[in-house]
């Protein structure tokens, strides 16, 4: 009998040292979106680009790690209508002014310290890598069982992307471009 409490008593710690082993889910990068929303002295201009893949990582129901990596290629613009300067402003957003996607064709985020902040929502830092810059980049971001979301403020002025920005050229006038980006981040896995 003291036998088979000590099977049962070993039995039940094995069980709860897995249950709480960390638990990788492989993001869904065909059903998720990234919106991008880009603004100027005259107005904004907004778009998709597409994840390649990305993972999030979980120890029970706990948040613990994140990366992906983005298809810079897949840049589109949303509110211009083909013929009337879609092309022209895509090709410019992956022209070297820009993202220079054809020599950093993948942009790719780290998770490195995760802070909850309420139950199932995190302040995430990780490493955001842009034209092969790597700066820090702060978010929150918001889980379910099958979802998390974000809204990222990016300052593309970190990753060289000083093109019409006032920081850095003087009289742009009203062809200045702001240097934080918004990205909304929507994830199925």
């Amino acid at each position: 009998m003291k036998n088979f409490k000590s099977i049962a008593l070993a039995l039940v710690v094995v069980l709860s040292t897995l249950s709480v082993s960390a638990q990788t889910k492989k993001v869904d990068a065909s059903k998720s979106t990234i919106n991008w929303n880009g603004k100027k002295v005259t107005g904004q201009h907004e778009g998709t680009i597409n994840l390649k893949d990305g993972a999030l990582v979980f120890k029970g129901k706990k948040l613990v790690g994140g990366t992906f990596n983005v298809d810079m290629n897949s840049i589109v613009v949303t509110d211009l209508k083909a013929g009337q300067g879609k092309e022209k402003l895509e090709g410019h957003l992956k022209a070297d002014d820009f993202f220079g996607t054809d020599k950093f064709a993948t942009a790719t985020l780290v998770f490195k310290k995760l802070v909850t902040k309420a139950a199932n929502v995190y302040t995430v830092t990780g490493d955001l890598t842009i034209k092969g810059i790597t700066k820090p980049v702060t978010f929150d971001l918001t889980t379910t069982a099958t979802t998390a979301t974000a809204n990222v403020k990016i300052d593309r002025t970190k990753y060289d992307i000083k093109y019409g920005s006032g920081s850095f050229f003087d009289s742009l006038g009203d062809k200045a471009i702001n240097d934080d980006f918004d990205l909304a981040v929507a994830l199925k896995f």
